[in-house]
């Protein structure tokens, strides 16, 4: 159980003049490290089945699990929060909303041991069986750093994510800046996903968009269930200290389609350029440096990308 958990709720306020909501993890981490652990880690606060929830002015700090859950909620806004943990500590989300509807992130500093902001719908069969997608999800002014992604579609999908706009963040000292990844397995969808105006600072790939990411609960998986990403608009993105710019790999019998990379001006710290890598996709590019992969620069793909835009 949470420590702080609700179920078919309304009307939920959590606020607090910035106080301190400590969830002392290292325990639970030391045991998860040493595989002693008979239980899954709670989360530090999850809300299901609720509707018309404000979480503000609150740190949380050292979650045993990830940090802030809405999971098959409506209307959920997260505002004016600190999310803190080591940059060590494992699977320490920030924000993860979770097959819920229409839920705004905004004004958070955010730095964790794992993704600031995470968008999930369902693993794997469950996921498929129960079929409430992620929608309408709003994440913008947001600050932070961890060692894995700023911000993170997936992986766990399989209810499908659509509508997500992300805009304004500030993202140092990361594993991955933008990170949108399924599974063969998940089936669901990734659709109409749009992220804009990001400023990337010291991190070792800027952008990855994958189809082999995240394992799975259990065998029961249908291998032949693929997921379909389709519409992902990536633009504004400015990156120093950048290791590696990108790579963006679909699934074989399911491509990644409709991906528009524009303004992205990404400044690698190597003396050896690293470039694009690209498979299993379609779309196009407009003025992104490093130059991306052949995938992107054909003519219709261009065409294409502009006329999104």
């Amino acid at each position: 159980m949470s420590l702080i958990h609700g179920n078919g709720l309304r009307d939920v306020i959590i606020t607090g003049e910035n106080g301190t909501i400590d969830g002392r993890g290292d325990m639970w981490w030391n045991m998860w490290r040493q595989r002693t652990l008979r239980f899954t880690r709670p989360n530090l606060l999850e809300l299901m089945h609720s509707t018309d929830v404000i979480v503000s002015n609150v740190v949380f700090q050292d979650s045993p699990f990830w940090n802030i859950h809405p999971v098959y909620c409506s209307n959920v806004v997260v505002k004016n929060v600190t999310v803190l943990a080591p940059y060590d500590s494992p699977n320490t989300d920030g924000v993860d909303p979770d097959s819920s509807l229409n839920v705004c992130i905004e004004d958070c500093y955010i730095s964790t041991g794992d993704d600031l902001v995470a968008v999930k719908s369902g693993w794997d069969e469950y996921g498929i069986a129960y079929a409430r997608p992620s929608s309408g999800i709003t994440v913008r002014r947001v600050t932070g750093s961890n060692p894995f992604a700023g911000i993170a579609i997936g992986s766990e999908t399989s209810g499908g994510i659509e509508n997500v706009f992300a805009e304004k963040l500030d993202i140092f000292k990361t594993g991955i800046g933008i990170h949108i990844k399924t599974n063969s397995g998940r089936g669901g969808f990734i659709r109409n996903i749009t992220i804009s105006d990001v400023n990337l600072s010291n991190v070792r790939k800027a952008l990855r968009i994958a189809g082999n990411a995240g394992n799975h609960p259990d065998d029961g998986y249908d291998p032949n269930a693929l997921p379909v990403v389709v519409g992902l608009t990536i633009k504004n993105v400015w990156g120093v200290g950048v290791q590696q710019p990108g790579s963006i790999k679909g699934i074989k019998g399911s491509p990644f389609t409709q991906i528009c990379l524009s303004n992205v001006n990404l400044k690698v710290n190597s003396s050896r350029q690293v470039p694009w890598t690209c498979a299993e996709v379609s779309g196009g590019a407009l003025e992104v440096q490093p130059s991306p992969c052949a995938e992107l620069t054909s003519a219709n793909g261009v065409r294409f990308c502009t006329n999104a835009l």
